[in-house]
């Protein structure tokens, strides 16, 4: 069985080691709610821009919308200009989150090329100034993600932990690959070792935890103080709880049944509906859906049938044909 003990980062203590990636497009409110109630120790927002929040950005609002029963949670801010970013965390410090996590791993070109996400690798001097102006400024602990390094000939992650710890992290949670690599090839979870031997702050694994084996294998293999879930989460949420059942008894729990995946969908439908409104909702059900149906019969299918649904009641339709052909 893997570890399982507590986790304190800074003056927030985790109750296992089970921790949802913040994920942009996927880790709103409703699914965050979904994967704590299936066991998740803590959950992350979607990143949200600095910027955006100086700028009263519409959009911002969801982003950080928090509730209680999610808790503990961390909100993820990004961004490049120090002060700027230690002002807005100070802003929004008595917001309902518990951890400030920066962002310094997003591979995505538009924020790559604003200096932000993991740009700040190629930057450790600035990356560390970020760190160390919000965590005097604010009390709540302040935590980073990064991943291996930029590219093949720029790996730094061990070097990059040092300085953030030094800088005044509380956590780092590490992607095992490169920006270069996105989320090709395989995670090098050996760097993860690297770093979760030169520092005394808690290190969270990122990168190939699709299941339980994996969450076992990438715990022996790094050391880590804890597991960070993302896209193995995506349409099954059910993997915190299997991977809880394993570190509790060493059971390996069955993938859902297909009535269970289907009661699913419609619960996340209607919390998205309820969070976004109905068309928006919809439109995003969308993505989750062919998720959640991967690997099951008929789901090419329901994954073609779905781009057409913009309402619950098509939603609902669905479903139901969808059970029927497979005889529920």
């Amino acid at each position: 069985m893997i570890n399982m003990g507590k986790i304190r980062i800074g003056n927030v203590e985790l109750e296992g080691n089970l921790i949802l990636a913040p994920m942009a497009g996927v880790t709103d409110l409703p699914f965050r709610i979904l994967c704590k109630e299936q066991g998740a120790d803590l959950v992350y927002t979607e990143m949200i821009s600095a910027k955006g929040i100086y700028y009263h950005n519409k959009n911002t609002e969801k982003l950080w919308e928090i509730a209680e029963k999610e808790r503990p949670a961390a909100l993820q801010l990004f961004g490049s200009e120090p002060e700027l970013m230690a002002d807005m965390a100070a802003q929004i410090e008595g917001r309902n989150f518990d951890i400030l996590d920066i962002n310094m791993g997003c591979p995505v070109p538009k924020v790559v090329n604003n200096g932000e996400g993991s740009a700040l690798m190629k930057n450790p001097e600035l990356a560390g100034r970020i760190v160390k102006c919000i965590s005097r400024r604010i009390g709540k602990p302040v935590t980073v993600k990064f991943r291996k390094g930029f590219h093949e000939n720029h790996v730094n992650a061990v070097d990059f932990a040092k300085r953030m710890e030094d800088s005044g992290a509380a956590a780092v949670a590490v992607h095992g690959r490169t920006r270069e690599e996105y989320y090709n090839g395989r995670a090098d979870w050996g760097i993860i070792a690297e770093v979760k031997r030169a520092v005394s702050i808690p290190v969270f694994a990122s990168g190939d935890i699709f299941t339980v084996q994996d969450a076992a294998l990438c715990e022996k293999e790094t050391g880590c103080d804890g597991l960070m879930l993302a896209r193995g989460a995506r349409g099954n949420p059910w993997l915190f709880h299997q991977i809880k059942a394993w570190q509790e008894s060493g059971i390996y729990e069955e993938k859902p049944e297909f009535e269970e995946v289907l009661a699913m969908i419609l619960r996340h439908g209607r919390m998205l509906m309820d969070f976004k409104g109905e068309l928006m909702g919809m439109r995003e059900m969308r993505k989750h859906v062919a998720w959640y149906t991967a690997g099951y019969r008929n789901s090419a299918a329901i994954r073609r049938r779905v781009n057409e649904v913009e309402s619950y009641e098509g939603l609902c339709a669905l479903c139901e044909d969808a059970g029927r052909q497979c005889g529920l």
